[in-house]
């Protein structure tokens, strides 16, 4: 039985990544602009696409899905880790560090869904285009979008419940960047072995699940790129999907290594490394990696930018 005589801790303390002065105002700094340049970044993505109408596909609508949930995903983690850089007690309050815990998860699940979904999309333009758009039709690009949304937020929701259910009487101290569910788990005063054991089922559900079916669509996809006659027809091919897997290589590899076995997991350096690199790093390169590897993206801001001087020669002259 629990003891009557303790009460449950109402605020918790991040210990952040450094405690010295000078090396906080210069990380501020680092990630305020890597900050800016992400949301930046992907709500250009995101307003290219609703303005260049060649840009309207399913492969672009999930795009914009990808980009929101990035921004979401940075937003959710970093101002509140700039704010503490500045402040000498970083406190977050208990509500906070549960919503925080609950929406970090929520995007990091719908993004492995929505790559998965994305890899399905390049398996039927490449091995199947003469059905492409009766395939990709808009009813089923909304409701695989919605699946993504949905599940990732149930199992986030779960995960949040049963996180914050353990007993956490005295120690208030959590040795991360923010309310990481590992890190979180570490203060329960009662063995956490169910938990432990909860994340990685649901490691396997929703992060190796995507990621095999990203395999699958990828073996597909090389070998009818390797069945095409023509070189040209096999580099453009082969561009339709680079983007992609770019981002796949980032997204899904530290993920898995960090939670399939949480027993094993990395050190506490490591592992607010790895958020770091979640919540800041891989929200700022996906638009830059879209933009520079992509063809039609690129043709896009041309055109774009293009518009823009003709009109601002107009109202110079």
């Amino acid at each position: 039985m629990e003891p009557d005589n303790q009460t449950w801790v109402s605020a918790f303390i991040l210990l952040g990544l450094s405690s010295d002065w000078d090396t906080q105002v210069s990380l501020f700094v680092l990630f305020l602009i890597m900050y800016l340049v992400t949301v930046l970044g992907n709500f250009l993505i995101v307003l290219l696409i609703r303005l260049d109408s060649q840009l309207r596909t399913p492969m672009y609508f999930f795009l914009t899905n990808l980009s929101l949930v990035d921004v979401s995903y940075a937003t959710s983690i970093v101002p509140q880790l700039l704010a503490h850089f500045l402040t000498e007690h970083k406190v977050i309050p208990f509500l906070s560090c549960a919503a925080q815990l609950f929406f970090s998860l929520a995007l990091g699940g719908i993004e492995f869904i929505l790559l998965a979904v994305m890899a399905y999309d390049r398996y039927v333009a490449v091995c199947d285009p003469l059905r492409y758009v009766v395939i990709m039709h808009g009813g089923l690009c909304a409701r695989l979008a919605i699946i993504s949304w949905v599940c990732g937020s149930i199992n986030s929701l779960v995960h949040t419940v049963i996180t914050f259910q353990l007993p956490m009487y005295t120690n208030k101290y959590i040795d991360h960047i923010s309310c990481e569910i590992l890190a979180v788990i570490r203060l329960a005063s009662v063995d956490t072995s169910s938990n432990e054991v909860t994340i990685t089922v649901s490691s396997i559900v929703l992060l190796m699940t995507p990621f095999c079916l990203v395999l699958l669509s990828y073996i597909r996809i090389i070998s009818t790129i390797l069945k095409i006659q023509s070189r040209e027809g096999r580099k453009k091919a082969f561009h339709t999907c680079a983007s992609h897997l770019m981002v796949v290589a980032l997204c899904y590899g530290m993920a898995i290594f960090t939670y399939l076995q949480p027993h094993s997991s990395p050190s506490v350096l490591q592992e607010k490394l790895i958020s770091l690199f979640y919540a800041i790093l891989t929200p700022m390169l996906n638009p830059m990696i879209y933009s520079l590897r992509n063809k039609e993206v690129k043709g896009a801001w041309q055109k774009l930018l293009g518009k823009l001087s003709g009109l601002t020669s107009k109202l110079a002259t």
